[in-house]
This record gives C-alpha cells, structure tokens and sequence, in this order.
C-alpha cells in the first residue's frame, strides 16, 4: 500500500483531517509549500541579530572607534535605509497598501532598530537631555507611528506601541510614582488610550486593518492590569468588577467579528481573576490543587472546542 492510500484510509477513519491531509500528501508528493511566515520570522531575527551584533561591537570597541566613526556609521546606514524605503515605498492610501518587494518591510524595521541605537549612543556619550530622556523614547516612538503609517507596516506599529508604553513608565519613574497601584493605573490608562485612538482611527477610514493591533496590545495591557489588582487585596473589588465587564466585552466582541484570540484573553485571564478569588478563602492545599488541576482542565479543553469550532465556521 502506497503512502498516499494509507493517508486517504487515515483521513477516511477520522485519525487525520482534512488539511492536515492535504499538507502530508504534498509534502509526499514532493508539490511546493508556502514557506512565507516561517522565513518572514527568520527575516525579522536576522534583523535583530545584526543590531544585536552592531550593540555589541559598538559597546566592545567604542574607545577604539572613537564618537565619530560610530556615528557616521550608524547615521550612513540609516541614511541607506530610509532612502531605500522612500525611493521605493507606494504613495499614501488609507487603505491598505501592499509592500514593493520582500525585502522592504525588513529595511524599514532595520532603519527603526539603528535609529533606536544611534539615539541611545548619543544620550550614553553626550547627555544632552539627561534627567529629560524619556523625550527620547516619546520622540521615537512619534518617529514609529509616522513610519507604521507611511509605510503602512504593522510590525513597525507594534513597536511604536510598545516604545509608547515604554514612555508610560518611564515618565512615572521620573516623576517617583513608582508603587504597584500607580503603575497598574498608568497601565490602565495606556491600554485605554491605545483602543481609543486605534478605534477612533479606524472610523476615520485611516488604516482600519491597524484596529486589530490595537486591540491586541490594549486587551492585553488591561487585563494584566486588572488582573494584578485582584490578586493584591487593596481595593480588589473593583478590579475584580472592570476584569469581569472586559472579559465579558472581550469573548462577546471575539465571537462576534470572528476573532478567536479575543476569546482566549477573555477565558484565561477572566479564568486567573476567578480563580484568584476563589483560592483567597481556601485554605486546604489538596483542595486547592484540586480546584486547579480539575478547573484547568475545563477551561483547557473548552479553548480546544472553540478553537475546532471557529476553525470549522470559518
């Protein structure tokens, strides 16, 4: 019996689906397969790991180099780069807009990384702005937004985001507000303001495909906060209340626009809130252990379900 019949057999008795039929039966065939995501993510390490080594080389043998030579180097190769992607980037739309070639998207975040480090070595060697450098982060993180825009590149906002977030907490170090409430309502205000401009932007017509980016960072900025005020005692009430509502608003939103990890957010971390609350008044460790390994189960299986079955809806 050839391969090929043994696979049809297994897929007729239930013991393989469908598509992962037709993936085997390539692969035996020796037909082509995509390999797109797996090299766009080694694409986008390769990136990483050339400034990773550029950090280091400058950290290594600055003293060497001298001031000048690193940053005509790092300024050049900036330079390159957002030539390259000026001279070959589409004109603006608000609606989504295709990358000219393969190689673009990963100039455009290697232009966004050597920024990011040319700006570093400048405040490291020189201070300029010393107790004022979360202008820096904040200036990067405006110089993001614009290139996520421009080039219309969801990665690059991503980071824009998370050097924004990044100013959140910088700005509150530097004003001393440094206690666990204060961060988790710092956190609390970010993830709101990033659902409110991403869901405002969206109505605009600007980028709606950005929306889900957004999303993504917000519900998860929230609920990390929502979920660190249960589990601490001071004032877990009302925590516990918001984590509910965005749980509820969260799974309902995931089924509604057919977006699988919104229900996810919503089940694990509404299931850590819950659990938090009911493990505070039991004592017992058998009978917590139980509670975990028993409640687990559900919640991990019932993620399973729903996963099969948006997979079937869609």
């Amino acid at each position: 019996m050839h391969t090929i019949e043994r696979l049809q057999n297994w897929k007729d008795s239930g013991a393989i689906t469908t598509a992962q039929f037709d993936t085997i039966a390539a692969l035996v065939r020796k037909q082509r397969f995509s390999i797109f995501v797996e090299l766009n993510a080694l694409l986008y390490l390769g990136v990483l790991f050339f400034v990773a080594g550029l950090g280091w080389t400058i950290q290594t043998y600055f003293a060497n180099l001298g001031d000048a030579a690193i940053l005509i180097g790092l300024s050049t190769l900036l330079a390159a780069s957002l030539y390259y992607c000026f001279s070959r980037a589409p004109e603006w739309s608000n609606a989504r807009v295709e990358s000219p070639n393969m190689a673009f998207d990963y100039v455009l975040y290697l232009a966004c990384l050597v920024f990011a480090a040319e700006l570093a070595y400048i405040e490291t060697r020189f201070q300029l702005l010393a107790a004022h450098r979360d202008y820096y982060v904040l200036f990067s993180a405006v110089l993001y937004f614009i290139a996520a825009y421009r080039f219309d590149n969801r990665f690059v906002l991503s980071l824009a985001l998370s050097t924004l977030a990044t100013w959140f907490g910088v700005k509150m170090s530097a004003f001393g507000f440094i206690s666990n409430e204060s961060l988790r309502l710092a956190a609390i205000s970010y993830g709101a303001v990033v659902g409110g401009v991403g869901a405002w932007l969206s109505r605009q017509g600007i980028k709606k495909h950005f929306l889900e980016t957004y999303l993504h960072i917000a519900a998860n900025v929230l609920f990390i906060a929502l979920v660190s005020g249960v589990i601490e005692r001071d004032g877990h009430w009302l925590y516990f209340a918001g984590l509910m509502a965005l749980v509820v608003i969260s799974i309902n939103s995931g089924v509604r626009f057919r977006r699988f990890a919104f229900v996810v957010y919503g089940t694990v971390y509404g299931y850590i809130g819950v659990s938090s609350e009911i493990l505070r008044n039991v004592h017992d460790s058998t009978a917590q252990l139980l509670y975990v390994v028993v409640s687990g189960t559900i919640v991990i299986v019932s993620i399973v379900l729903l996963a099969r079955r948006f997979g079937r809806d869609e």
